[in-house]
């Protein structure tokens, strides 16, 4: 899996397949979606769009909570290869752990790894699973997660979920690279964005980089994968060119510092009940 990968968490559909379409012909060999964006046809017209091989991609997606169970897992894997074009799954993932249901949350992780033992996925995970989340899961299951995709950030860094992560040799993936959810409407107010922070700016201008550029060099130095998101075409090639600079030790551990402990997005530990029951359409 490219450490780099390609996000489209609350991208427009109309402007999703343009968007994807961009970020493979930039050179991301790697793209995030999910059942819940809404965007998953839109992110396969892109793919075919580009002229990139199939073979080429690394095609990542997630299971609703409304699809969790056993049957309804497995009938999920049919809805998103039916919307995205596709016959395999590169990396299926639960998008979250939904603990006021956790029963079913195991049934359809048992789900998952039926589908990777008949190879319709090539790798299964999880996103935003907590330490607890993750004991109770691998006590009850056989394949350890491949990858756990959390929010991580300068601002969040989730240390305690990075070490359980790399303790059972899951790979940790941050959504919000970039901070995204610092700033994004409808998340609260009284945010500030960790674009603007002084320190990362300041370790950006010694590289000739943006924040935003710094900020992913730390996560894939940090041995994490990385799924900025973008539909400007600018924004898109800014934040693929990152391989041509490194970050000092010393650099790291500012950037690592600047975690505030707050968390920006939902609490995997409560229940939302509206958004959890959202329908997942067949087509």
């Amino acid at each position: 899996m490219p450490a780099l990968g390609f996000g489209v968490f609350q991208s427009p559909p109309e402007e999703t397949a343009s968007a994807v379409e961009t970020a493979l012909r930039t050179g991301y060999r790697h793209i995030d979606t999910a059942a819940a964006y809404g965007n998953e046809r839109q992110v396969g017209e892109g793919l075919r769009r580009s002229g990139i091989p199939r073979s080429e991609v690394f095609l990542e997606t997630k299971v609703w909570v409304s699809d969790y169970g056993y049957d309804e897992t497995l009938h999920a894997f049919e809805k998103a290869t039916g919307k995205l074009g596709v016959e395999q799954l590169d990396l299926l993932i639960l998008h979250q752990p939904a603990p006021d249901r956790f029963e079913q949350t195991i049934a359809a992780y048992k789900a998952l790894e039926v589908l990777l033992a008949d190879g319709r996925v090539r790798a299964i995970g999880v996103s935003n699973f907590m330490p607890h989340h993750l004991e109770r899961l691998l006590d009850e299951t056989d394949v350890v997660p491949a990858v756990n995709q959390v929010e991580l950030h300068p601002y969040f860094t989730q240390p305690e979920v990075q070490r359980a992560d790399a303790a059972h040799g899951i790979l940790t993936q941050a959504w919000s690279p970039i901070g995204g959810i610092t700033f994004y409407p409808g998340f609260g107010d009284e945010r500030r964005s960790v674009l603007d922070d002084p320190t990362l700016q300041a370790i950006a201008r010694a590289h000739g980089k943006t924040a935003a550029q710094a900020m992913l060099r730390w996560h894939l130095q940090e041995g994490r994968s990385a799924i900025p998101k973008s539909t400007n075409p600018a924004r898109i090639a800014e934040n693929f060119d990152v391989f041509d600079f490194e970050l000092s030790a010393e650099e790291l551990a500012r950037i690592n510092a600047l975690d505030t402990g707050v968390r920006n997005g939902p609490d995997p530990d409560l229940p939302r009940i509206e958004a959890f029951a959202r329908v997942i359409p067949e087509a």
